[in-house]
C-alpha cells in the first residue's frame, strides 16, 4: 500500500528536507518529502514535471498542487504517493484522490483532453465504488485509493478495498479465460475497475509498456501472495514459460499458492520484469531476485543476452543480502541491499546508456551480470541507510541516508540527475538536496519557527536567504540561456546532418576533456560517415558554397555599381558647365 507520511512527533528531522519515496519517467524524476511536497526534475516536454511549463530543470523545482475545498474550509493538497509513466506523473492525496498531469494522448492522466502542464485532479474516481464493495446506489461511499503507480502509457491504482484500476493504454483483461481473441491493447481515459480478483485484496502491481503484473492474496481474507501478469508476452515478460500474449491473468508459477517464496516487490521494465521474494519459512534475513522478458542488452542480470520466458534467480547477487528495492529501466535494472550495497546490470555496464553515447570506461560494453556501485568519498564504499532506487529510461537515482540524500548515474541529458548539470555521470554523485528554490526556503523556516509569524528572522538569516535567492535566479537564467542555446545547436546540427542534435551527436573530446579541435573532429567525423552521410554532407555543402557564390556575386556587382555611381559627374556639375 501506498507509504503513508510520519507525523512531525514520530520524526525528529526535519520534514521538508526528508525524501520518502522516489519515482522515475524516461527522463524525469519526482520526489516525495515527509511533509507532503513533491518536487521534479528533468526534461520537462509533454508538461510532465507538472511545473506549468515545458522547459527542463536541471535541480529539484517543487510542484503547486494549490488548495483543496472542504466543510472545513481550504487546505493544502498533501501528497502521500507518486508514481511515474514514460511521459506522465501521477500523486495520491491523504484523502484518497489522485492527480495527474503530463503527456494524455491515450488518456492516462484519466480524462478526455490534452497534455496538462500542472497537476489535474482526477474526478471520475468521486463518483464510483470499490469493485470488492457489497454496498451499491446511494450507499456507495466515495472511492478512497491508497495505492498509484505508472507504466509505459498506462496508469494504475489499487483503492482501500484491494480493488485495481487501469487506465490509459494498457490490456484490458477479459471477464473469463475461456474467451478466445486476438490480444491488443485498450485506450481509455476512464478508471476501469479489474474484476477478475473480485473477492481478493491487490496487495502491490506493477506496469511496462504493454503488461501488467499485480500480487494478490490467495484467498479472501488470507495474507498468502501470488503473483499474477497478463497482456504482451513478445519477449516472455510474462514469466508463463511461452511468448503468448494474455488477455487473462494468470499465475506465474513459482509464486503460486503452494511455493515456498513470498514476493514482496514487483518491477517492470519495458518489456521485462523484476520481482524480489524471501523463501519462508525462513530465519534468515535474505532473499533473491528474479528476472524474466527481454535480455538482450544483459537487463537479466544472468549473464547472457537471451530472453528469459520464466522466472530466474540472479545468481550472481550474494546469497546473505536482504535486497530491500527493485526497480527496471527501459534496457537495464538495479538493486539495493538493507547493507548499503547497490547492483545494477543491463545496456552499457548498467548505466542504461545507449550505446551510442560512448561510454569511454574499462571494459565499455552491456553488463551481462550484476555490477557493484559503490559510494565514493565521506560515506563510502556503502551508502547509508538506504531507502529505495529507481530507474529511468537511462538514468538511476538511490535514496538514501534515511532520505535526506539522493545519488544519481546514468544520462545526464536535460538534467535528470538532478545535480544541476546535463552531463553523463559513470558513477553515483550526490543530486542538489535540499533544494534552492525559496518556497522551499521559506516554508522551512516557518515550520521551525514562530507559528503566529511574528518572530523576527535574524539579519544573518535574512542574508542568506537572500543570496541564496539571488543564487537560484542565477541558476534559472543559466538554465534559460542552455536551452537557447540547446535549440540553436539542434538547428544548426539538423540543416548540417538532416537530423536534430542528440546527446550521442556531441564529440567525445568535448564530452571527456572539454576541449575542441574541429579540424581533427572534422577529420574523424569524414573517415566514420558512410556514402550516405558524405553523399548528403556534400549536397549541403555544395548548396551553402552556391549560396555564397551568389552572395559575393551580388555584392560584387553593388560594389562595381556603386564605384560607377561615384565616378560619374553630378546633376549640379552637368548644369555648371
Amino acid at each position: 500500500m501506498a507509504e503513508q507520511v510520519e507525523s512531525p512527533e514520530a520524526e525528529s528531522g526535519n520534514l521538508f528536507n526528508k525524501i520518502i519515496s522516489l519515482a522515475a519517467g524516461e527522463a524525469h524524476t519526482l520526489a516525495l518529502t515527509g511533509h507532503g511536497d513533491v518536487y521534479s526534475w528533468g526534461r520537462g516536454t509533454f508538461g510532465r514535471l507538472g511545473t506549468g511549463e515545458e522547459t527542463d530543470q536541471l535541480y529539484p523545482t517543487r510542484i503547486n498542487f494549490g488548495l483543496t475545498h472542504s466543510d472545513d474550509g481550504e487546505k493544502r493538497v498533501k501528497i502521500v504517493g507518486i508514481a511515474a509513466g514514460a511521459y506522465h506523473s501521477l500523486a495520491l492525496s491523504d484523502d484518497g484522490s489522485v492527480w495527474g498531469w503530463g503527456y494524455n494522448v491515450y488518456g492516462q492522466l484519466g480524462f478526455d483532453g490534452e497534455n496538462s502542464l500542472v497537476p489535474h485532479l482526477l474526478e471520475g474516481f468521486l463518483e464510483l465504488g470499490s469493485p470488492n464493495s457489497s454496498a451499491s446506489g446511494t450507499e456507495r461511499k466515495k472511492l478512497m485509493i491508497s495505492l498509484v503507480k505508472g507504466g509505459g502509457m498506462m496508469s494504475a491504482a489499487i483503492d482501500n478495498l484491494g480493488s485495481l484500476w487501469l487506465w490509459g493504454n494498457f490490456p484490458e483483461p477479459q471477464k473469463s479465460k475461456s474467451t478466445e481473441s486476438e490480444f491488443s491493447l485498450t485506450s481509455s481515459c476512464n478508471q476501469i475497475p479489474i474484476w477478475n480478483f473480485h473477492g481478493h485484496t491487490v496487495v502491490n502491481v506493477a506496469c511496462g509498456n504493454e503488461h501488467v503484473v499485480a500480487l494478490v492474496t490467495a484467498a479472501e481474507g488470507g495474507s498468502d501472495l501470488v503473483c499474477y501478469s497478463w497482456g504482451g508476452n513478445s519477449h516472455g515478460q510474462l514469466g508463463l514459460g511461452d511468448k503468448e500474449s494474455r488477455q487473462y491473468p494468470e499465475v506465474i508459477e513459482p509464486f503460486n499458492s503452494e511455493s515456498p517464496w513470498t514476493v514482496y516487490e514487483v518491477a517492470c521494465g519495458a518489456f521485462h520484469t523484476a520481482l524480489l521474494a524471501q523463501k519462508s519459512p525462513s530465519d534468515k534475513l535474505e532473499s533473491v531476485c528474479w528476472t524474466f522478458g527481454q535480455g538482450d542488452n544483459g537487463q537479466l542480470g544472468h549473464g547472457t543476452t537471451q530472453s528469459m520466458l520464466s522466472p530466474e534467480p540472479v545468481k550472481q547477487l550474494p546469497r546473505n543480502a536482504f535486497l530491500i528495492s527493485v526497480d527496471c529501466g527501459l534496457f537495464h535494472t538495479s538493486v539495493v541491499s538493507s547493507a548499503g550495497d547497490v547492483w545494477s546490470w543491463g545496456m552499457e555496464k548498467g548505466l542504461g546508456l545507449c550505446p551510442e553515447a560512448s561510454y569511454n570506461g574499462p571494459d565499455a560494453g552491456d553488463a551481462i551480470l550484476p555490477r557493484l556501485f559503490p559510494c565514493t568519498g565521506l560515506y563510502g564504499p556503502k551508502f547509508p541507510e538506504p531507502i529505495q532506487v529507481v530507474c529511468g529510461a537511462a538514468h538511476t537515482i538511490l535514496l538514501a541516508d534515511a532520505g535526506y540524500k539522493m545519488w544519481s548515474w546514468g544520462r545526464g541529458w536535460s538534467g535528470v540527475l538532478g545535480n544541476g548539470k546535463m552531463i553523463d555521470c559513470y558513477s553515483p554523485n550526490m543530486a542538489l538536496w535540499p533544494p534552492l528554490d525559496a518556497d522551499f526556503r521559506d516554508q522551512s523556516a516557518n515550520d521551525g519557527g514562530d507559528k503566529s509569524g511574528t518572530e523576527k528572522k535574524p539579519e544573518d538569516v535574512v542574508e542568506l536567504e537572500r543570496k541564496l535567492s539571488m543564487a537560484a535566479e542565477d541558476v534559472k537564467l543559466l538554465q534559460s540561456k542552455l536551452s537557447l542555446m540547446e535549440r540553436y545547436a539542434s538547428v544548426l546540427h539538423g540543416a548540417v546532418f538532416g537530423k536534430p542534435f542528440e546527446e550521442r551527436d556531441m564529440p567525445d573530446s568535448l564530452r571527456s576533456g572539454g576541449s575542441f579541435d574541429i579540424a581533427n573532429e572534422w577529420e574523424n567525423m569524414l573517415e566514420a560517415s558512410d556514402r550516405g552521410k558524405l553523399v548528403r554532407l556534400e549536397m549541403f555543402y555544395r548548396g551553402m558554397l552556391a549560396g555564397v557564390k551568389d552572395k559575393l556575386l551580388k555584392k560584387r556587382v553593388q560594389e562595381i555599381f556603386l564605384e560607377c555611381q561615384s565616378s560619374l559627374p553630378s546633376e549640379s556639375s552637368k548644369r555648371n558647365k
